[in-house]
């Protein structure tokens, strides 16, 4: 080997040499510099002192569900008020929101068909007086043997069928809103009255006045609609699948938006024994006093029911950390540490929540003390960024 060359070779060694050391520095650099997992945090001995460790289990879970409801008023005690003639208003006496009581009379219209109705009666009940004299004077002629037993026969039968008539045009004015009272007065006075007064047939709180005075109504139209509003009721549509063990008698709760600090407790009183087959939901209600009036209807609510026990994987709710509004629980990574995974839970039961996804019955999880860990986690993270 030539003198030159050896130190040339001595030269290409070092520089190899000074080229391995320095990607070595920089592998060190590099792997120290990597970064970890922000979620993750090591369970130190210290640590592990305060904390509980075990898997999701299988509990007890009472059922619920919440739909949404209304207030509406009691059936029973509802009535829509027209006039059975035709007529024009002439008067208004209450108006919307106004409280009134059996056989208050609300307004007052003139109706034709009405004294027609009357003066047909008229009529009737005088040619039935006629028929019946000339009855009494036929009998006292057949005692004396003037007339034959036929004519009296014959004015008889005129007498029933006026008797008929009258008492038929009695039963229409009753059909009409005359009272019997009125009627016999009528066929005292003989004096024909247009005016026809809408009665209230039940009391309770005026809820609707359709009607003006001047407007000309026939029998069919609605006038008034009166409620009494001391029982309401609160009904709901439950969807088919959730209602097969509804029945009446279930205890549910009910909110009422507008009434916050108000929370209602009661049973169901009715289930509805079909299926609206447009919106596959069964009727349900319950019924609630409501004497002050606070519950109006169609104001909104929401049911909410409890039903039976079922089995479902849950969690302690110690175990539950709650960061940016999401469920968090720590789950074994390897080793000694443990992850924070985001999942899904249900509301709270008997300090345990119910797990919706996010967890299956075998991973190990912290079951208690999580608060503290996920500190620990926090610490970890603001140092490793210092």
């Amino acid at each position: 080997m030539t003198p030159l060359r050896a130190p040339l070779r001595h030269i290409a060694a070092a520089l190899l040499l000074a080229t391995c050391i320095t990607g070595c520095k920089k592998h060190e650099d590099t792997k120290a510099k990597a970064p970890t997992d922000p979620n993750e945090v090591l369970v130190t001995p210290a640590l592990a002192d305060n904390l509980k460790f075990g898997t999701p289990q299988m509990t007890d879970v009472t059922g619920m569900l919440q739909v949404t409801a209304r207030v509406e008023t009691d059936a029973r005690l509802i009535a829509r008020v027209g006039s059975p003639v035709a007529g024009r208003i002439l008067r208004l006496l209450v108006f919307e929101g106004q409280q009134v009581r059996p056989g208050t009379t609300l307004a007052t219209l003139h109706s034709t068909s009405l004294s027609d109705a009357q003066f047909a009666l008229i009529r009737a009940t005088t040619q039935q007086g006629l028929n019946e004299a000339a009855e009494r004077r036929a009998q006292q002629l057949v005692a004396a043997d003037v007339i034959g037993r036929a004519e009296l026969e014959r004015r008889h039968a005129e007498s029933l069928q006026a008797s008929s008539e009258a008492s038929s045009y009695r039963t229409q004015l009753r059909g009409l809103g005359m009272t019997s009272g009125q009627i016999q007065r009528l066929e005292d006075t003989r004096q024909l009255s247009a005016d026809y007064p809408i009665v209230s047939p039940r009391g309770g709180t005026v809820l609707k006045r359709e009607i003006t005075v001047g407007q000309v109504v026939q029998p069919a139209d609605p006038a008034f609609t009166i409620a009494d509003l001391s029982t309401v009721w609160i009904t709901a549509n439950v969807p088919e699948q959730e209602a097969a063990d509804l029945k009446p008698g279930v205890e549910v709760q009910v909110a009422i938006p507008a009434l916050p600090q108000r929370q209602i407790n009661g049973r169901l009183s009715y289930v509805a024994p079909i299926v609206d087959p447009a919106t596959r939901t069964v009727q349900v209600r319950m019924d609630i006093a409501n004497r002050n009036g606070e519950l109006k209807p169609d104001e909104l609510a929401s049911m909410t029911f409890t039903g039976r026990a079922e089995r479902k994987l849950t969690v302690p709710s110690a175990a539950v950390v709650r960061e940016d509004n999401k469920d968090h629980v720590f789950v074994k990574a390897a080793g000694q540490k443990y992850v924070l995974r985001e999942v899904q839970l249900g509301e709270e039961e008997r300090d345990r929540r119910t797990v919706l996804s996010g967890l299956s019955a075998n991973d190990p999880i912290v079951t208690d003390g999580a608060f503290h860990l996920n500190n620990q986690r926090k610490q970890n993270a603001i140092k490793g960024g210092e």
